[in-house]
C-alpha cells in the first residue's frame, strides 16, 4: 500500500471512530431498567430474566444450549453429506481443518488411554467442540426478549450452573463406563474413589465462564466503559475461557478414563509361589 493509501485508510478509520463516539454521547444510555446489583445477581441465579420457550419459562442459557446443539448437528450433517465424500489424498483447507480438529482430540484420547480409546476419542471430541462453540457463542450477542419485556443477550450455555453440572456429571459417567469396561466391578470401585471429580469439573467450568460473563456485564453496564473496551474484554475473556476450559475438561476426562480402564493384572497367590520355590529347590538339595 502506498503512503497516500495509508493516509486515506487512517483518516477513514479516525472519521468512523469519531462518528461512533459522537453517536454514543448523542444517543446516551438512557435510564437503566436494572441496577448493577440486580444484573450481577441475575447473571448467577437466573431468577428474574426468564425466556418463554414452548409455553415454559426457562433460563436464557437453555435457549443458548438449544441453538448451539442445533447448529452443531446441522453443520455435522452438512459436512457428512457434502464435504466428506469429496475428501482427497491431498487435503484442501476445509479437509485439513477438520482433520486437525479431530486429530487433536483423538491424539489426546490415545495418549492418555492407549489401551481403550475409541469411544473416549469420540466423546472428548463432542464435549470439547460443544464447550468451545458454546463459549464462543456468547460473542454473537443474539438478543432475546424476557417475560418482563427486557432485551438481553444470550449467554454461554455453560454459564448456567445447571449446564455445567450436567456436562461434569456426564463426563464422570463416561469415566465410570470406562472403568466397568476395563475392569468390571473393580472398575466401579476405582472410579467411585474420586467421588468429588464431577463437582470439581462442574464448578470449574461454571466459575470460569461466569467470571467472564460478570466482567462483560459490568463493562457493558456503564456508559463510560461502553466504547471499544467491551470488544477487547469480551473477545479476550471469551476466547481464553473457550480454549482453556475445552482443554481442561477433555484432558481430565481422558486422564481419569485411561486410569480406571487400565486392566489390572492379578498377583499370584503366596501358596503358589511357595510351591514353585519348593519344586525348584528339590533337585538342588538331592545328595550327590
Amino acid at each position: 500500500m502506498s503512503k497516500k493509501g495509508k493516509r486515506i485508510f487512517i483518516a477513514a478509520v479516525c472519521v468512523i471512530l469519531v462518528l461512533l463516539l459522537v453517536g454514543i454521547f448523542l444517543t446516551g444510555s438512557g435510564e437503566k431498567e436494572e441496577t448493577i446489583r440486580e444484573v450481577m445477581k441475575d447473571a448467577v441465579l437466573h431468577e428474574d430474566n426468564k425466556v418463554s420457550f414452548l409455553g415454559l419459562n426457562v433460563n436464557p442459557a437453555y435457549i443458548s444450549s438449544c441453538v448451539v446443539v442445533g447448529a452443531l448437528l446441522l453443520i455435522a450433517a452438512l459436512i457428512r453429506i457434502f464435504a466428506i465424500p469429496r475428501f482427497q489424498y491431498v487435503p484442501g483447507k476445509l479437509q485439513l481443518l477438520i482433520e486437525e480438529w479431530v486429530g487433536l482430540f483423538d491424539g489426546l484420547a490415545k495418549s492418555n488411554s492407549p489401551h481403550r480409546n475409541k469411544f473416549l476419542g469420540a466423546y472428548v471430541f463432542a464435549a470439547g467442540t460443544y464447550i468451545f462453540v458454546g463459549t464462543v457463542f456468547e460473542l454473537f450477542g443474539i438478543q432475546v426478549v424476557t417475560t418482563d419485556g427486557i432485551s438481553i443477550a444470550l449467554p454461554a450455555p455453560l454459564s448456567d450452573i445447571n449446564g455445567a453440572i450436567a456436562i461434569g456429571c456426564f463426563s464422570y459417567l463416561v469415566i465410570l463406563s470406562g472403568g466397568i469396561a476395563g475392569n468390571g466391578a473393580k472398575g466401579i470401585g476405582k472410579t467411585l474413589k474420586d467421588f468429588s471429580l464431577p463437582i470439581s469439573m462442574s464448578f470449574r467450568l461454571f466459575g470460569a465462564l461466569l467470571s467472564g460473563l460478570l466482567v462483560t456485564e459490568l463493562v457493558y453496564y456503564y456508559t463510560a466503559l461502553s466504547f471499544v473496551l467491551p470488544v477487547v474484554v469480551g473477545v479476550l475473556f471469551t476466547l481464553l475461557h473457550a480454549l482453556i476450559q475445552t482443554y481442561v475438561l477433555t484432558m481430565l476426562t481422558a486422564l481419569f478414563y485411561g486410569e480406571v480402564s487400565e486392566r489390572t493384572e492379578k498377583k499370584p497367590a503366596k501358596k503358589q509361589k511357595r510351591l514353585k520355590n519348593a519344586k525348584g529347590e528339590g533337585p538342588s538339595q538331592a545328595p550327590a
